[in-house]
């Protein structure tokens, strides 16, 4: 299954996200990863009652500043954010209840 959104080359900076209001999620990862792909029929279904969340999907790699200062290593990988700072994160959703249980800590 391919990306339903594409992950965006263009990205905030850690300055900006961290002064984000309410609630955010930066979903990182790349369009030809296969581990994207395969999660985001998960990813979709679990976000489906949040539409008023702010969803930030993120293209990651080497060089790529906001996901080095998240420390990000496997995709893909979100992070659940209220007001700028990390609440938790989820790394490789197996199934929209893990995320379902991230949205309930913000």
């Amino acid at each position: 299954m391919a990306t339903q959104t594409p992950y965006s080359p263009q990205a905030p900076s850690r300055a900006e996200v961290d002064v984000l209001p309410g609630t955010t999620v930066i979903e990182f990862g790349t369009n030809w990863c296969g581990y994207c792909q395969g999660a985001q029929a998960v990813i979709a279904k679990a976000f489906e009652p949040h539409t008023g969340i702010r969803h930030l999907k993120v293209e990651d790699g080497p060089g790529r500043p906001l996901g080095r200062s998240f420390k990000v290593k496997l995709w893909p990988t979100l992070i659940f954010m209220r007001d700028g700072a990390e609440v938790t994160r989820i790394v490789r959703p197996a199934n929209a209840t893990e995320i379902t249980e991230a949205f309930a800590s913000l």
